[in-house]
This record gives structure tokens, sequence and C-alpha cells, in this order.
């Protein structure tokens, strides 16, 4: 292990993984869930969907504490966030399900689901498809795949089983090597994290240097650091169509409001 901050979550989640194995074998995880509808080929589920719509599309993100910035929410509840979000006009939910560095949890999800009607992202730091069945038995509609985890053979393997299953999927780049792996397979929602998961720095010039060569067909997703709406007009200016926004929301007195005012 290097002992960089990815490398630390990634071995705790292994060991998260291996107990919920022994709790909850994978044969009796896959008989709890119900089969995913089917679409039609080629036709976008509804997290990319919403995030195709014009004008400002925010995915909008429920976490509690990051590792490079503590608790950022200290009165923290997933379900009121979640309706707010939702009163407020996000286009989608992304609720952060990691739970020795962020605080998260699968019964989040499980929460916000019950409460709102936007389509829910589980973000998480995954390489097993035994998260992804995870992902289906809570009723999130899509995963978050990070390319800085992941061989190409693994990262094609976890893509494909998710399609397989009714899951999208939001692949995640933060430099050219990342983006190279990924574009040889079919992608339909990138995003790009400005903020290095290695070392937790984060700016905006990431997204904009990588968005000349993002394929246009896909949905383009900035996420990290965006914290204003000239932030955003930065960032759609340079082709993106979507923004995951977290931490600048979950400081905010009321999540809703700010959220409106980034909008518009």
């Amino acid at each position: 292990m290097s002992g960089n901050i990815l490398d630390q979550i990634v071995e705790r989640k292994r060991e998260r993984l291996e107990e919920a194995r022994r709790r909850v074998p994978l044969d009796v995880l896959t008989a709890q869930v119900a089969p995913a509808g089917e679409r039609g080929k080629g036709q976008p589920g509804p997290f990319e969907a919403a995030l195709r719509h014009s004008g400002i599309q925010i995915i909008a993100e429920i976490k509690r504490r990051s590792p490079s910035k503590g608790v950022i929410r200290p009165a923290f509840d997933p379900v009121t966030i979640a309706r707010n979000y939702q009163a407020h006009g996000a286009a989608a939910i992304s609720c952060l399900t990691e739970e020795d560095f962020f605080d998260g949890s699968l019964d989040h999800l499980r929460a916000i689901r019950t409460v709102t009607t936007l389509p829910i992202l589980r973000k998480d730091f995954l390489f097993d498809r035994y998260q992804l069945w995870e992902a289906r038995h809570a009723r999130a509609d899509a995963v978050l795949l990070i390319a800085a985890m992941l061989s190409p053979g693994h990262f094609e393997d976890l893509l494909l089983e998710a399609y397989a299953i009714g899951l999208e999927v939001l692949v995640e780049v933060h430099d050219d090597e990342e983006m190279e792996m990924v574009l040889g397979y079919p992608t339909r929602i990138l995003g790009v994290n400005n903020r290095d998961l290695r070392t937790f720095e984060t700016t905006l010039e990431t997204s904009r240097r990588l968005a000349a060569n993002l394929p246009r067909q896909a949905v383009l997703v900035s996420e990290s650091g965006i914290r204003t709406r000239a932030d955003l007009a930065y960032l759609q200016e340079a082709g993106f169509d979507a923004f995951l926004i977290g931490e600048e929301l979950m400081r905010a007195p009321d999540e809703g409001m700010a959220l409106q005012a980034l909008i518009g």
C-alpha cells in the first residue's frame, strides 16, 4: 500500500466487503433483488435522461463528512436533505454509502429511495460485482465506477455487469491516462473528478483541461470543487452537461435554497 488516501479507503472497503459476504452470500443477495425493468436498446435510463435535460442539471450530493475536510454536516438527516433537494430542482441525488471515511451507509440510500422520485447514484468505491448487487438491492438507479481504482479488464467486467443487471454507470476519470482507458468501452455518462483521490487536492482546471478530448455523445459531468454560478458557467462553456456538487450544499444553512441559487 502506498499510503495515499484512496489506498486506505479501498483497503477498508475490502474488509467491509468480506463482512457483508459472510452475512449475506451473493446468491442470497441476488435472489432478493427484483428484476430490472427493460429499456429499449440505446434508450437512456432515468439517471442519464435527467442529466440530458437542457439548462443547469445538478446531481446534489448527500454526505456527512470527507477524509480531507472532516465533518461537513453535523446535523445530518439524509431523508430531509433528499426532500429538500427534490423540492428545489435537483436533477438527481448522489448518496455517499462509504462508512468509514464519509460516514455513509446503504441504509441512507434505502431511506432516501422511499421519499424521492429522483434518480439516485450510489457513490462509493466499487471494485466487486457484489457491490453492484448491493446497489440494486438498495434500489439505486446508478453507480460510480472510478477508473483510478480499476484495471481495464476489471473496469469492463464491472461496467458490463452493471448494465446487465439494470444499473446505469457514472464513469469517473481524473487524468489523460484514465480517460484513454475508458474511452474504448460503452460509456454513456462520463465524469471528470476535479479532486485527485490520491491527494484530495482540487482544481476546476482538471475538467477544463480534459474537456477537449471527451466524447460529445456521452453525458459529461464535472465533479467536486464547484461552488458558484461562475464555476458552473465556466464548466458549461467547456462542454459539461451536468455537475455533481456536495460540500457547497452540505455546508449551507439550507441546502435546498443553496441549490436553487446555483440553478438560478
